[in-house]
């Protein structure tokens, strides 16, 4: 070593020293001091010296390790882990960074500390721990202590063992010392450690990367686990200054002697000499940048001051000289170690950078991050070993939980929150008025300042958005692959992870960031597509984007496991080969089919690891499957899905015999140009273009598949993530009503206990401090997050997916091929603009809304009963979207403004029998339709449940009525003109109808049962809620039932149609089974609804009673006189029929039953609901009495029937009916809804082929 040291010496004096005496001196001092340089010895502290997390003994519970040992994630309910290297004596310190504001407990422990689920740091004897989380600290006993944290902060740990205290600090600022007199001495030693529940996560720095707030520990001389290199700190710095100074230093060959220059002119095919010195200091600097800690405080550093001057990255071309020299004049690894350290610190310093206003650390990062990526060599290997992971962290925008930092209290003095239940006829108090205009004022100031400091954030965002555009170039070809194909194959498999990992969080993005990811790429895919378009006028803009059908089933775009909409990829390639062939030309090997037969994918199941050579599958004759249409966590049904083996004619020569084009075997990463973007006649991903797809350039290929990744982005984490924003809407919401509550009592307190009053004043306090902390944020949350530009750009994705549903509907029996995300995307991305930016910008302002919301409407029309697709789970969507879509006036007025025959289409759906598939979502759809129409139906709260705790207004339940009259007319004409579907809907109907009112029945026994108990019992509330379920459905069934009677009557009155009689019998029966069980005095009902148990709210007289008379005022008022006569025939003569029960509507009785029992209670009236039912609906339901009661009296003193004469099977009504041959015979109702499900005789159990009315001779 130290003669290598001379020789350096011996050749600057010969060769340096004449052309760069400047520098001379100071670079042969520097190497002299180098060679006799010691470094200190580390004393006080035991263990290995390279300081990691303890991940083979020291750890409880469950937990996921970072590859550098230093980052952990909590994977139990709270487990805990600690450092391998402890302390005995002297003053140390680390450092963790938060990367979730969650439930920990940081601190220091001894080797004698025992954890569990349940107890963790801080919960010992000898454990000390800070919980920013709870604002607590702990040993044993816990005391409130310091600030909170949020995501980002950084928290210093500090002991002093001499002294026998712990300190914590947060962002460099003490929070006072938090434990006095620790235990120290012989035996004793304290390790870092860390207690974290589900999902929390952190990182550690023990000095192996420069602390983030050292000045306070060096003021007070604490140490670090890892002492600072401070040799190779010097050193580097000087090399840098020489390199900086030989780069600003040129050569005067005509006067032979130096002279200054601008760095920034300098040319890497300059003077060779310059070259040879320069090659020199690498030769000892090189090495240095292989470590992190000089990386991140020597190279960063320096090349963030480069930029410090301001003005664009292009300015400042020293970066791109100096990253030509690292590549020229290092080592491979060595360049590739350097760069990998670098990212990574720009990312931790862009990640945990501070909010601040102006966001002038996260512009200084990101400026030197884009500077680095404009050098080609260095962005294709940052792209090639760099995962999109770790790169999306550059695309974050965090959200401020403490608004100090924010500058919030400064923009927004007065707060203010909207009291989300309150009805609109709630007069606002001037105070209020004064609070919400002072704080909308607020809201606004922060909209100018976060646009007034558009110079910043426009900065901010253009430059994420140059960062992205530089990762999607495809014209950097001249060091080889260019970059957008590198970035295509990464991406890819970062869907895959995230994708197929749910529930492993070290691969998973954290949703917060991938939304901040995917507004950005949608900024940069829009604008590589528009320039596309100025390039190629011929090609659609991005505007009218949307991804070909063909990437669904050509195999070239690989959707790991998730479900197709017609199931299962292989099922799909084995029943619909003949589709592919005729509509796309694509043939699959009949190899490929015979391959996914359960027996040969068992088979494959225990041989094929072994026999599959670089993650593709030998097959026959067929060839390998390309490693990138597979995926390592893809259930063993879809490993054959090969289309390597897929063979494309060409459409453009007809002629010609079909020509097989085989797709080669390639990796993810193997892909190039070609295989993406074709060549020569090849499609590229575009391959098997079906013949309804216009044959017209839509943009770059690669393109389509980053917008395919987009789109899956959003369904697996954005969507959900910008649900949980609106959490803080509703903590705001809860606060209020506490505080107001709180308000109430203490208006109330007796001036005779101050002690209660002294309470909820502090209860006061604490609900007006978190109200205004979280009604400031909620701005700052609208202001950014639910943005206008983020609702454009959640708009736009909206119409790319419409736009893709609609081409491959196109295509007939291939949609099956379309994954099933595109459709959840759609309803998702709806929902969110509705529910999640509408409330701070108006969805009727966005461009061509009206339009979009018809095409989605004929989407949600078309596919809830589309039998290409097969999924339940998104069939249910599609029910549940449509059902909610009919809640509210302007998307129900779009579904209207579908063409007929689709509106058509749709009602025959909702129409079709309900046995055997999904019914209730069904029937709630009929019901909105109905809703304001039916008797008594114009409510939107029902009226017992007025004076409760008021639920949330924006509730597709709780909508204002909007029926459809068109809907109604078409229901009306399908069921008048299709008798059969008429009978087998209404059957239906009936039949769930009896279902659901016994199962309520049911259950309302088994709880007034355990009520009854003289034990205590609590009634499971799944059980309480099933039965509040079953009544709701018998109410929706009843309304169904009231609709379809009042527009189509003759369904049930003319019996010359067939099933009509019967139909009106059952009606009959069940109608009657209701109101003797609801209407019975002291009755099952009565008891348990006055019970008024949680979770059967919504159980009471009112819904169901009114239900039933609007279908009995229908039958018997408003009918002809035909037909009120058959109904009342009908009703009469069931034997169920009680004219009790239609008295007990209008809160009339029978006289006997008046008594002392129920002298108190209050009786149920129509005639007390003015405010819900007309005065025209009352003198209905009295005219219907009044008839009922004539028809009573008539039939009591009409000649009773014989015994022989009645139905031996219901003996309820007259023989009428014969059968043939056997001659047996019953009443007309009994054999039709006998003959529905079995063709045997009642008696003789011969097969009946025929039945004729039966008349009873005179004779007899």
């Amino acid at each position: 070593m130290f003669s290598a040291m001379f020789s350096l010496i011996y050749f600057i004096y010969n060769t340096v020293y004449p052309m760069y005496s400047l520098i001379y001196v100071d670079l042969l001092m520097y190497l002299t001091f180098y060679l006799f340089f010691c470094t200190d010895q580390i004393d006080g502290c035991l263990g290995p010296s390279t300081v990691v997390l303890d991940h083979s003994s020291g750890f409880e519970g469950l937990l996921f390790v970072d590859d550098d040992l230093l980052g952990v994630i909590g994977h139990s309910n709270f487990s805990s882990i600690r450092a391998t290297t402890c302390v005995y004596k002297g003053k140390w310190v680390y450092e963790v960074l938060i990367s979730s504001q969650g439930l920990m407990q940081i601190g220091w422990c001894t080797l004698n500390c025992r954890f569990n689920q349940e107890e963790g740091v801080g919960d010992t004897p000898d454990s000390y721990a800070y919980d920013g989380n709870r604002v607590r600290k702990w040993n044993v006993t816990t005391t409130n202590y310091g600030k909170s944290w949020a995501a980002g902060d950084i928290v210093s740990c500090l002991i002093d063992l001499d002294e026998g205290t712990i300190t914590f600090c947060l962002n460099g600022q003490s929070l006072g010392v938090a434990f006095s007199n620790i235990k120290t001495g012989p035996g004793v030693a304290y390790f870092p450690a860390i207690s974290l529940s589900f999902k929390e996560s952190v990182a550690f720095n023990f000095g192996s990367r420069p602390l983030r707030y050292p000045s306070h520990f060096y003021a007070y001389t604490y140490r670090f686990y890892i002492i600072p290199p401070t040799t190779d700190l010097t050193k580097a710095n000087r090399l840098l200054g020489y390199l900086k100074t030989v780069l600003s230093t040129s050569i005067d060959t005509q006067e032979e002697k130096l002279v200054a220059r601008d760095g920034g002119t300098w040319q890497i095919q300059g003077d060779p000499t310059i070259l040879v010195t320069l090659a020199h200091i690498f030769n000892h600097f090189a090495p240095l940048m292989c470590k992190v800690y000089l990386v991140e405080d020597v190279l960063m550093n320096f090349l963030l001051s480069i930029l410090e001057g301001g003005g664009s990255v292009d300015e400042h071309p020293l970066i791109q000289q100096l990253l030509d020299l690292f590549w020229l004049l290092m080592e491979d690894h060595e360049v590739s170690e350097c760069l990998k350290q670098l990212m990574m610190s720009l990312l931790r310093a862009y990640r945990f950078s501070p909010i601040i206003p102006d966001l002038g650390f996260q512009i200084h990062y990101l400026r030197l991050t884009t500077a680095i990526l404009r050098h080609e060599k260095s962005r294709k290997y940052l792209s090639i070993t760099f995962d999109v992971l770790r790169s999306v962290v550059f695309f974050y925008i965090k959200t401020p939980l403490r608004v100090k930092e924010a500058g919030l209290e400064e923009l927004i003095p007065t707060t203010w929150w909207l009291h989300k239940n309150e009805r609109d006829t709630r007069e606002e108090t001037s105070e209020e008025r004064l609070r919400r205009r002072a704080y909308e004022r607020g809201c606004h100031r922060l909209k100018k300042r976060i646009e007034g400091m558009s110079h910043t954030h426009n900065i901010r965002s253009e430059l994420q958005v140059q960062i992205l555009r530089l990762m999607l170039n495809n014209k950097d070809k001249g060091t080889g692959e260019a970059s957008r194909y590198i970035f295509l194959n990464k991406f890819r498999k970062f869907l895959q992870e995230n994708a197929s990992n749910r529930g492993n969080p070290t691969v998973l993005c954290p949703p917060e960031y991938m939304v901040c990811f995917l507004h950005r790429l949608i900024t940069a895919i829009r604008s590589y597509w528009d320039e596309g378009k100025r390039r190629s006028p011929g090609s659609i803009s991005s505007e009218d984007a949307y991804v070909p059908p063909q990437l669904f089933y050509n195999g070239k775009v690989d959707y790991f496991d998730l479900q197709r909409l017609g199931g299962l990829l292989s099922h799909l390639k084995k029943t619909l080969k003949d589709d592919l062939a005729a509509k796309a030309n694509i043939i699959i090997d009949p190899a490929e089919i015979q391959a996914t037969s359960m027996d040969d994918l068992d088979e494959d199941e225990e041989t094929g690891a072994a026999q599959r050579p670089s993650g593709a599958v030998a097959m026959g004759g067929a060839l390998a499957r390309p490693s990138w249409l597979s995926s390592p966590t893809l259930g063993r049904a879809n490993r054959f899905l090969s289309t390597a083996a897929v063979s494309l004619m060409t459409p453009r020569r007809p002629l010609a015999p079909p020509e097989k084009v085989k797709i080669r075997t390639l990796a993810v990463e193997q892909r190039t140009e070609e295989d993406i973007e074709g060549s020569h006649g090849n499609d590229g991903l575009l391959l098997g273009r079906p013949f309804e797809e216009p044959d017209q350039p839509i943009t770059e290929k690669s393109l389509l598949e980053i917008l395919d990744g987009v789109v899956m982005m959003y369904n697996l984490s954005v969507h959900q993530q910008l649900g949980k924003m609106v959490v803080v809407s509703d903590d705001v919401h809860e606060y209020a009503i506490a505080l107001k509550d709180t308000d109430e009592k203490i208006a109330r307190c007796p001036s005779r206990r101050p002690d209660i009053l002294e309470e909820l004043q502090k209860s006061q306090k604490v609900f007006a401090e978190k109200l205004n902390h979280l009604s400031r944020r909620l701005a700052w949350i609208n202001a950014t997050i639910y943005s206008k530009e983020k609702m454009l750009d959640v708009y736009w994705l909206l119409q790319v997916c419409i736009r893709t549903i609609e081409h491959a509907d196109s295509t007939g029996s291939l949609f099956a091929f379309m994954p099933e995300f595109y459709l959840n995307v759609v309803m998702n991305s709806y929902s969110a603009l509705k529910n999640y930016f509408s409330p701070s910008n108006c969805i009727e302002e966005l461009p061509g809304y009206e339009d979009t919301l018809a095409q989605l409407a004929a989407i949600l029309a078309k596919h809830f009963a589309d039998p290409r697709i097969v999924g339940t789970d998104i069939k249910d969507s599609l029910m549940q979207a449509l059902a909610s879509y009919v809640c509210y006036p302007q998307s129900l007025r779009a579904v209207e403004r579908i063409p007929e025959e689709q509106r058509m289409a749709m009602m025959r759906n909702l129409l079709a029998p309900y046995e055997q598939r999904p019914w209730a979502q069904t029937n709630w759809i009929l019901v909105r339709l109905w809703r304001g129409c039916g008797f008594g139906y114009r409510y939107t709260r029902l009226p017992h449940l007025l004076k409760t705790k008021p639920e949330d207004a924006n509730l597709p339940s709780l909508q204002k009525p909007c029926p459809s009259l068109l809907l109604q007319r078409h229901m009306a004409e399908l069921l008048s003109q299709d008798k059969d579907m008429a009978a087998s809907f209404l059957n239906s109907v009936l039949n769930q109808l009896n279902w659901a009112f016994s199962e309520f029945i049911g259950m309302i026994q088994e709880i007034q049962q355990a009520a009854e108990r003289p034990e205590r019992n609590f009634v499971d509330t799944r059980q309480l809620k099933v039965c509040a379920t079953c009544f709701d459905l018998s109410v929706s069934l009843l309304r169904v039932l009231e609709m379809t009677i009042t527009l189509v009557p003759e369904i049930f009155l003319d019996w010359t149609r067939p099933s009509a009689e019967l139909l009106l019998r059952r009606l009959a029966q069940l109608l009657n089974q209701v109101l003797n069980r609801v209407t019975a005095e002291r009755n099952l009902f009565d008891r348990v609804v006055n019970l008024r148990l949680p979770g059967l709210e919504s159980v009471d007289h009112y819904p169901i009673l009114v239900a039933v008379t609007g279908i009995l005022v229908r039958i018997l008022v408003d009918s002809n006189k035909q037909g009120i006569s058959r109904a009342a025939s009908v009703l009469l003569s069931d034997p169920c029929f009680q004219l009790r029960s239609i008295q007990y509507l209008l809160g009339e009785g029978d006289a006997g039953d008046a008594g002392a029992a129920s002298a108190d209670r209050k009786h149920f009236s129509l005639h007390a609901y003015t405010d819900y039912i007309s005065t025209e609906e009352e003198q209905k339901v009295e005219q219907m009495l009044t008839f009922l009661t004539e028809e009573s009296k008539q039939a009591a003193a009409s000649t009773p029937t014989s015994e022989d004469d009645l139905c031996p099977i219901c003996y309820a009504h007259s023989i009428s009916a014969i059968f043939k041959p056997c001659s047996h015979k019953s009443c007309k109702a009994c054999i039709n809804q006998h003959l529905m499900n079995n063709k045997d005789c009642f008696f003789c159990k011969a097969t009946i082929t025929g039945v004729d009315d039966y008349t009873k001779p005179a004779s007899s």
